[in-house]
């Protein structure tokens, strides 16, 4: 029981989803944690898709300046609702979005988007944001970035 146990934290510590959803993955995948991870990945991008064509009205501003001080990145992320944008996960995701464009320095949006992720060479950007709308409940996208470098 405890290896299930310890298979939810994982599960839990990686996608931020509710412990019904994983518990439901982790049955379905009969115990296996990657075949988990994966259906917990297409529930995440479904659940995205379902959610884009809603407006995003809110959001916020974050920036990331690197410790030389010679570069730096603003970049606005928009939710639907400010009871979202004031959530201290989506103001972590945009933190790490701002670090994302300072360190991969993308051209566009669509760039960003397709970039493997800093901190997980295994995910895009998207998958990384997608994740986050299955965690939050809403829609979110990119606004505008802009990157500052002596």
């Amino acid at each position: 029981m405890a290896s299930d146990l310890e298979k939810i934290k994982h599960l839990r510590d990686s996608t931020g989803l509710s412990l019904g959803q994983i518990k439901k993955s982790l049955d379905e995948a009969g115990g296996d944690v990657a075949r988990a991870m994966e259906a917990l990945k297409a529930h995440g991008i479904s659940v995205a898709e379902k959610k884009s064509a809603r407006e995003v009205k809110e959001g916020v501003v974050d920036a990331y300046i690197h410790a030389t001080k010679k570069l730096g990145a603003m970049i606005e992320v928009l939710c639907e609702t400010d009871f979202v944008a004031r959530n201290i996960e989506f103001q972590k995701l945009a933190h790490e979005l701002a670090m994302q464009v300072a360190a991969a320095k993308p051209g566009t949006v669509e760039d960003l988007l397709s970039q493997p992720f800093i901190k997980d060479q295994d995910i895009t950007v998207q998958d990384f944001i997608n994740q986050h709308i299955a965690k939050l409940g809403e829609n979110i996208q990119i606004g505008r970035f802009e990157i500052f470098q002596l």
